[in-house]
């Protein structure tokens, strides 16, 4: 490498001034069948402002301590509607004309690049694989080699434009940021994301390996090279200092810590080559065994944040969006960092990779995969990081940090003894069959009131869609879990039935609303960001002192503090899946819906919570539910629906 072109890194690398266009450096989309509807996808809408506050109005009705403070905040959302609502609804308008997606810029800084806590258990987010084909190679540098050499396959045909796009029309648009991308500190406050995938030296790409905290740069090439490149890398890796606890910071204190690591221009090679490597692979020590196969709570929290105290997370480099982790048992997922992409497009990355080695000449395959390029193969070279006192004393800091933060979290798995096939049978909704299981548990823990509670509905209809948040509380929730809380004898089990079918007719409906975009909260977010400034002279003479109160309000407050938040998403090959809670108070329940045999759903919160017991009354709802529609009568009802 010149010494221009080694300046030149070395000062990207350094960068601490976050360049105003760092979105756009991002590789244009190739011609070709991936990206091919780009340009006909339409923009995402800004909703009609009476629409949004009567979904506000109704999301509320459920969540009111009472009529007075229903009608305290109705007052409140009447007076926004009728001067400060629709002029800043004009300001939106004007704000979207000529952009492909009005929410992008706000949505990426405040749901995430400006978010100052720990990626840890706030941001990051994994999937566990299911064992490795008996038909391949069962060691865990084959278990590597494969899976790195199927994400290469994939980001080959990414970059040449022969992937084929998502069914059903899906933006595409995030999965630019999938490969040789990394998030950086910000000094300022606001981190960002930076790119390499441009770079014309990406047609022969590397992959960085972590093994005992060290990273090795490894060369993209064949199956088999990988395979001798990964056991190269277990025979010969000694342990180093774990310089990958420091990005687990408080984004604030890595910030700091960022100059003081590149200073050394051996550090600075090492960032850039960990920045500009197309994914990482965390070769890990073997996780804790699972007393019970079929809840992997050990195997959830050594992907989640490295096991017991952290201490895998100096192995790993938490601001790639990429991470594939292995452990010596052979055992495999993923990590992903959460700000230029949500689940769905690393889910169809690990699908697509994990499909492809389940197919019974796969073998033959990876074994008849050429180099990209023909040279002969080089064994890997470790990349040592020089380490100051200064750096020594951040890097403890940070192994304090993220074992209190590990520590006080708690994770459940719970499986029910049936699964979608059972459901569909019903011709219900397995989605909102699992939304109401949550709701009835949450309400046999914690008492007769309802908790507002989130469930992630995607955008990518929409050039550049992300997600927009269901408000699952409706009032057909609420009259259906009042009717399970009931004395046994109290609601008959028709009724009951009947209770819930039409909780599940609206929930679809509420999807099918923020899946087009006809939310609350996104259009709620973008009217807030164009408010005056607080001191500005004509706030209260153009009627903004009405957006004050509506927004301090308890009961709107409340119906935006997410004591729940869920999500779904679904591959036949994972084992596991998971993400953290969004407040202390509250619990993150990701799960899958798709087995046919039984349905998944991973519980974390504050250990201070009572994770297990709710984790018990997901379990246990799930087979109430179950029972209600299998009872004599329940079946006999169905008989009649089906003659008639």
């Amino acid at each position: 490498m010149s010494l221009l072109a080694r300046r030149a890194m070395s000062s990207s690398v350094k960068l601490t001034t976050r360049p105003s266009n760092w979105k756009a450096l991002a590789p244009a989309p190739l011609p070709g069948t991936t990206f091919a509807a780009q340009a006909s996808l339409p923009k995402l809408p800004v909703p009609a402002l009476p629409a949004t506050l009567a979904r506000l109005k109704q999301s509320l009705i459920p969540l009111a301590s009472s009529p007075s403070e229903l009608a305290a905040a109705n007052s409140k959302i009447d007076a926004f509607a009728e001067i400060a609502g629709p002029e800043l609804q004009k300001r939106l308008l004007k704000h979207a004309e000529g952009k492909e997606h009005w929410l992008e810029a706000w949505w990426d800084d405040l749901a995430y690049q400006s978010y100052r806590d720990s990626i840890i258990i706030n941001v990051s987010y994994f999937y566990g694989f299911a064992p490795q084909p008996a038909h391949l190679p069962q060691s865990p540098a084959a278990r590597a080699a494969s899976i790195a050499h199927g994400a290469l396959l994939f980001r080959r045909k990414l970059r040449e434009g022969t992937l084929a796009p998502d069914v059903g029309g899906q933006c595409m648009d995030s999965f630019r940021w999938m490969f040789d991308c990394s998030r950086v500190p910000g000094p300022n406050g606001v981190d960002w994301s930076i790119t390499h995938a441009a770079s014309a030296s990406h047609e022969n790409p590397h992959i960085v390996v972590f093994r005992g905290n060290v990273p090795w740069k490894v060369q993209a090439s064949s199956f088999a090279d990988l395979e001798r490149a990964f056991q190269h890398i277990y025979d010969n890796a000694a342990d180093g200092p774990p310089v990958g606890l420091l990005p687990t910071q408080n984004r604030d204190v890595w910030a700091a810590a960022y100059p003081l690591l590149t200073a050394s221009p051996a550090n600075a090679d090492i960032m850039h080559t960990i920045h500009s490597a197309a994914f990482c692979v965390s070769l890990d020590a073997a996780h804790p065994p699972d007393a019970d196969p079929h809840q992997p709570v050990n195997f959830s929290r050594a992907l989640w944040h490295g096991g017991k105290s952290g201490k895998a997370l100096g192995n790993r480099w938490v601001d790639k969006p990429v991470s594939f982790v292995v452990y010596d048992d052979a055992s495999a997922g993923i990590m992903g960092e959460h700000s230029m992409m949500d689940g769905t497009p690393t889910v169809r990355l690990c699908d697509d990779i994990l499909s492809g080695l389940a197919l019974p000449n796969s073998a033959e395959t990876l074994l008849s995969s050429p180099a990209p390029a023909s040279s002969p193969f080089t064994p890997p070279t470790p990349l040592t990081w020089e380490v100051t006192p200064e750096t020594t004393k951040a890097i403890a800091a940070a192994a304090t940090a993220i074992a209190l933060l590990v520590d006080k979290q708690a994770l459940s798995v719970v499986k029910t003894s049936y699964g979608k096939a059972a459901i569909k049978t019903l011709r219900l909704s397995p989605d909102a069959w699992a939304q109401l299981v949550i709701q009835l548990a949450y309400r046999r823990v914690h008492g007769p009131a309802p908790c507002a509670t989130y469930e992630a509905a995607a955008t990518r209809r929409f050039a550049r869609g992300r997600t927009e948040a269901i408000r699952v509380v409706t009032t057909e929730v609420e009259a259906w879990v009042r009717a399970m809380l009931a004395a046994p004898a109290a609601v008959a089990g028709a009724e009951k039935r009947r209770l819930f079918e039409a909780a599940a007719r609206r929930h679809v409906a509420l999807a099918k609303e923020a899946g087009a975009g006809l939310g609350v909260d996104r259009h709620l977010l973008g009217l807030r960001q164009l408010l005056p400034s607080p001191s500005s002279p004509s706030s209260a003479s153009d009627g903004f002192a009405s957006v004050a109160p509506l927004f301090a309000d308890p009961l709107v407050k409340r119906s935006a503090h997410w004591n729940l938040s869920t999500s779904a998403v679904f591959s036949r090959h994972f084992t596991a899946y998971g993400w953290g809670e969004v407040v202390a108070d509250g619990y993150g329940v990701p799960y899958m819906t798709g087995f046919d045999d039984y349905l998944m759903f991973t519980v974390t919160s504050l250990a201070a919570m009572p994770n297990a017991e709710f984790s018990e009354a997901i379990r246990a709802a799930g087979e109430e539910v179950y029972a209600l529609f299998m009872t004599e009568e329940a079946v006999a009802e169905r008989g009649d629906k089906a003659r008639l």
